[in-house]
């Protein structure tokens, strides 16, 4: 009987880390115990914490999937988004196993078909959320490099998917459009940007792990091969729930960035008065609604990696993805577009009045075959 391998994943509440460690607990049960302790268990911000953790499991291999909110202070982004890797790296490096980094295209320029090498350069002007994970690639890079490290790094674009609990990037445009508070389009024609498919990053990060030699010390995008049009993309949701905003009209930068200045002078005199308000973090990247940034997919596509699924899409996904957020956020009473009745009724209940043909084709790719714990293996007998 062979012994299970352990491992051990950083951030399992997030949609990435979660669907990580479902994946294993789906998938490789009899071969690997994946481990994936709290924030109050195993601080990531806390040296101590990481080294008596992983000193005592010392597990086979390292995932590491944390991340800061998008806005998060300076101290939280440094602690969590650079420092942290960094000690789970000497954690790995220090027991001789394999260290699988998530890190993001907020590491990359504005451009099309940007390779892995085209980072940004560091610089003080960065956001916090860039500027820690860009400094986390290269103090990564430079330990395997010089201090044996074995890592990989998979940088992720805009992520969409399931059971995300934090409404922020692809979901907070998902949220905004359901509650019906964007009016018009805040971007440009054909603005294309990569779209990163959270339920199939589990099997890219298995098959880093089984075949380190072709994969050790190198950084991939993993997102879908074709980029999305964000307009498209944003028109295409609003016709799924059938609603009448937004407006196909498209708003000029200078106009939208200077709305989004008005706002923040205007919360900043609300704090004075004791009142806590902030715009949604996503704005400080308003400028990459108006330019693109579409990444290359070569590197990874030349390896011995085969996408599960490569039909799947964000469009293809759109049913499944409007269907579970609309239940949950209309569970948690955060949607208000569609008054009292929505709250009572299942979203389905409204699709199934407005939209049948996405209902149906919702159903359909949630499952329509037979249960399988239902299936017997013998027939039943005849009467």
């Amino acid at each position: 009987m062979s012994v299970k391998q352990i491992g051990v994943l950083i951030g399992g509440s997030g949609l990435i880390g979660g669907t990580i460690v479902n994946f294993y607990k789906s998938h490789h049960a009899d071969t690997v115990d994946i481990r994936a302790p709290s924030s109050k268990k195993v601080s990531l911000r806390d040296e101590e914490d990481v080294r008596g953790y992983l000193g005592e499991i010392r597990p086979d291999f390292v995932i590491n999937a944390a991340m800061a909110n998008l806005g998060a202070s300076s101290r939280l982004a440094l602690e969590v988004n650079y420092l942290g890797p960094v000690i789970l790296a000497r954690a790995a490096a220090a027991l001789g196993i394999p260290y699988i980094h998530i890190s993001s295209a907020a590491t990359l320029p504005a451009g099309e078909n940007l390779r892995e090498e085209d980072t940004l350069d560091l610089a003080p002007g960065l956001s916090n959320y860039a500027k820690s994970k860009l400094m986390a690639e290269l103090t990564l890079r430079r330990m395997a490099e010089r201090e044996g490290l074995d890592y990989s790094c998979i940088r992720l674009a805009i992520v969409y998917g399931a059971h995300d609990h934090k409404i922020q990037g692809f979901h907070r445009m998902f949220f905004s459009i359901a509650d019906e508070s964007m009016p018009v389009l805040f971007t440009k024609k054909n603005t294309l940007h990569s779209y990163s498919n959270s339920r199939k990053v589990p099997f890219l990060v298995h098959h880093m792990l089984r075949h380190r030699d072709e994969f050790r010390g190198n950084t991939y995008h993993f997102v879908d091969k074709e980029p999305v049009d964000l307009a498209t993309l944003i028109l295409t949701i609003k016709s799924y729930l059938n609603l009448s905003l937004p407006k196909e009209v498209y708003v000029p930068y200078w106009l939208a960035d200077g709305g989004r200045k008005v706002m923040e002078v205007v919360l900043k005199g609300l704090r004075r008065f004791g009142l806590k308000a902030t715009l949604p973090p996503e704005l400080m990247f308003l400028d990459s609604f108006y330019k693109p940034q579409t990444l290359s997919t070569e590197k990874l596509a030349a390896t011995s990696f085969v996408d599960p699924m490569p039909e799947e899409t964000i469009f293809t996904r759109l049913p499944e993805l409007v269907v579970y957020y609309l239940n949950r956020w209309s569970n948690e009473n955060l949607i208000t577009t569609y008054g009292g009745a929505f709250a009572q009724d299942r979203p389905e209940t409204r699709l199934f009045a407005s939209n049948p043909e996405f209902l149906i084709d919702s159903v359909h790719k949630r499952g329509i075959g037979p249960f399988p714990e239902l299936v017997r293996d013998e027939p039943w007998p005849v009467p």
